[in-house]
């Protein structure tokens, strides 16, 4: 009886995703080589080297995040706002759990979270971190992925004059700084373990001038727009 369900779910299956993979070979939901692999690499690489417990992943969207974690064997646990910027959609690789981390309805804890390039799409940033804080384990670690300038905040890039006309947002895209970090940990027991720099674009700012392709790892003097972050709770 399973081995008739499972070759039943196979065939729907098949008769729904085909024509939308085949749209997909034929045009790349993005046409350029974004940020996403410097994100995954670091990501990876912090759990590769530290987890062993349960993951959540904020801000999900449509992607295959937390499929792939899933697939590595991590038990995962995604959520997503859904209807707030993406008029509502569905993912098909993952179960998304409609929640909002501004105001979390999650009563587990999570030894990791992982947030990439979505905290800066969150005006109360500063709500969501003590959120995540909040529902990680003591010693507990967070992955944060956002464009960063080391001395400059800016609320909404894409509205800036200077951004790239094909960079263009439904939502804000706030460009975090140093002073926006040392405020999550002031208010919080997080503390930096580690934290990485990128050039994504040839301009001063996040979506100024060309992007460029891959991404560059830079120090932190050196001209970036991207920075990759894994915080570590200290206590309760």
């Amino acid at each position: 009886m399973r081995k008739i369900f499972v070759n039943a779910y196979n065939f729907i299956g098949k008769l729904y995703l085909e024509p939308l993979l085949r749209l997909e070979q034929r045009k790349r939901p993005f046409q350029t080589i974004n940020e996403r692999p410097v994100e995954y690499s670091f990501a990876f690489t912090c759990l590769q080297r530290l987890c062993t417990g349960k993951i959540l992943d904020i801000g999900s969207g449509q992607s295959s995040w937390p499929h792939l974690l899933s697939n590595c064997g991590y038990q995962i646990t995604a959520i997503d706002k859904i209807d707030l910027y993406w008029s509502h959609y569905f993912n098909r690789h993952y179960k998304i759990l409609k929640d909002d981390i501004v105001q979390p309805q999650l009563q587990d804890k999570f030894q990791f979270a992982t947030c990439l390039s979505v905290l800066e799409h969150i005006k109360d940033h500063q709500m969501a971190v003590n959120n995540v804080h909040q529902l990680l384990e003591k010693d507990g670690y967070l992955i944060l992925t956002f464009p960063y300038n080391e001395h400059h905040y800016h609320g909404d890039i894409y509205k800036h004059p200077a951004a790239r006309v094909d960079q263009q947002a439904s939502f804000i895209t706030q460009i975090y700084s140093r002073n926006e970090i040392n405020e999550w940990l002031t208010q919080t027991s997080f503390k930096i373990i580690e934290q990485t720099y990128y050039k994504v674009f040839s301009g001063e700012l996040w979506a100024f001038g060309e992007r460029l392709m891959p991404s560059i790892q830079v120090e932190k003097t050196q001209l970036h727009h991207l920075t990759c972050l894994l915080l570590q709770k200290t206590r309760d």
